[in-house]
Order: C-alpha cells, then structure tokens, then sequence
C-alpha cells in the first residue's frame, strides 16, 4: 500500500475530525464513556489549531485519508497532539511515521506530547520514539494524562 505523508489544507480538516471521531473511539472505550474531548472537539476548534500550527495527514493511494497529527511551536517547544490512525491500518508503522514526520516540520529540539494513563500502546510508540515522562495530571478520579519530553 503506497500511503503519502503531506501537509493538509483548509478542505481537508471536516474529513480529519470525522477520522479524529473514529479513531479515538478505541481511546474512549478505555474509559467506557464518550465524553472525551477529542470526541467533543468542533471544526472550529480544529480550524483554530490549523491556523496556528502545521497539520499533517496521510493519504493512500485513493486519496483517502488514513491518519493524521498537529504540532504548533510555543517559546522554543513543539506541541503535538492528535496523532490518530484509522483503525483498519494501525499497527503497521504509521502512527511512528505520522510523529517523525510532524518533528521534522519544525526546526527545534524540544517537543511534548501526552495521552493517557490506559493509552499503554501509545505510552510505548513514545518511548521508543525518544520521548520520556515528565509529569502527570489527573483530570478526574479515571482520567489522567502523562506528559512525555523529548529532547533532540
């Protein structure tokens, strides 16, 4: 399967959330409720991070859209978030490319990113990718959020 990683565009981002939706129903499931926010989160909101930020998002060869990721820079360090891959193709690499791909979007040494506690697969893509804990924050009793740093 040829899949492309490139910068979206201002069109694409009603199909990146509809893909944000699906993708983060297995991160949903972890908690058994659907009030996270990525599954709450507006177009608007999106246009709002593609307006202050880069998004990426992979294609395949029908041009469909099968995964993507954002980062914007704040005083020397890069925020990722969102990193998703389609269900039907996750475990085959993509999510890892999807990160490096956001990282060389910026020329800066400093990235974070978080997930969940119960997010163990994603805890492990990170740490194999260079990134390491630094803090946690409990947003509620279930829901609590590791912070991880890499440093380049």
């Amino acid at each position: 399967m040829d899949i492309q990683i490139i910068r979206a565009d201002r069109n694409d981002l009603s199909k990146i959330l509809q893909l944000q939706y699906l993708a983060y129903q297995s991160e949903a499931d972890l908690f058994g409720r659907r009030d996270i926010p990525p599954l709450q989160q507006t177009l608007a909101e999106v246009v709002c991070e593609f307006e202050k930020g880069i998004v990426l998002k992979a294609v395949d060869e029908s041009d469909d859209i099968i995964g993507s990721v954002r980062a914007y820079e704040h005083d020397g360090t890069v925020f990722i978030g969102k990193l998703m891959v389609h269900p039907d193709h996750r475990r085959r690499g993509l999510g890892s490319k999807l990160l490096t791909e956001i990282e060389n979007c910026f020329p800066h040494d400093r990235f974070e990113l978080f997930t969940s506690t119960r997010s163990e697969h994603n805890i492990r893509l990170y740490e194999k990718l260079g990134y390491k804990e630094f803090d946690r924050r409990a947003v509620d009793d279930e829901l609590v959020f590791v912070y991880m740093r890499k440093n380049i």
